[in-house]
């Protein structure tokens, strides 16, 4: 599983919270939410920092040694949040159940199938008013036309640390036709270059329509 090995090699691992997540933290807290799902949880940085805060955590991810990880990490902090190993595509939860879910650096590994699909399951459980926050890969990305592509925008990586893992690049279009059924409230570019390499994310925080 490819997860695991990246994660075993300790790649992909920030220990600090991405700007992103603190900010949509913040407006949480004025909204008094309580429970939120962080989807797709890696090692763990944002549902310690979610336990940290007060909500009632609930993290998962496809990956054992990211899941393992994650619970070394809120042991060591006395914090508790409920762990799940499974598939974005397929959350074991109820409908209506989060206050919010986010998703952060994870969505885009998947077809656009698989994101549409997750996407879905995240409206199934968000409460009426909950909010979500995803990124995206943009097409601007220098990994973009890079590996193996199976289908429009979709490449599998044929080098580097993500050998073998799918990415799927969007635009701000496909953003609005991946969220239908919700009301986008902020849509975000972030983009950054090093050593001749752009990294392309687009943020996107909404509600249910």
């Amino acid at each position: 599983m490819k997860w695991n090995e990246i994660l075993k090699r300790g790649e992909y691992s920030p220990e600090e919270p991405d700007k992103l997540a603190m900010q949509f933290t913040k407006l949480l807290r004025n909204k008094h939410a309580q429970r939120v799902l962080d989807l797709g949880c890696g090692t763990g940085r944002h549902t310690v920092y979610l336990a940290k805060q007060g909500f009632e955590t609930h993290g998962i991810d496809i990956s054992e040694t990211g899941l393992r990880k994650t619970r070394n990490k809120l042991q060591k902090e006395k914090l508790d949040a409920s762990l799940v190993k499974c598939d974005m595509k397929a959350l074991p939860y109820i409908p209506h159940c989060f206050d919010a879910v986010m998703s952060l650096y994870t969505i885009y590994h998947n077809t656009k199938q698989g994101i549409r699909k997750a996407i879905e399951e995240i409206h199934r459980t968000l409460t009426k008013t909950g909010l979500t926050l995803l990124n995206f890969h943009t097409k601007h990305s220098s990994k973009h036309g890079k590996g193996t592509q199976i289908e429009e925008n979709t490449f599998i990586q044929e080098n580097g640390p993500e050998k073998g893992v799918i990415h799927h690049f969007v635009d701000e279009n496909e953003i609005h036709q991946l969220l239908k059924g919700f009301k986008i409230l902020k849509l975000q570019i972030e983009e950054h270059e090093t050593e001749g390499y752009l990294r392309s994310h687009l943020a996107v925080m909404a509600t249910k329509d």
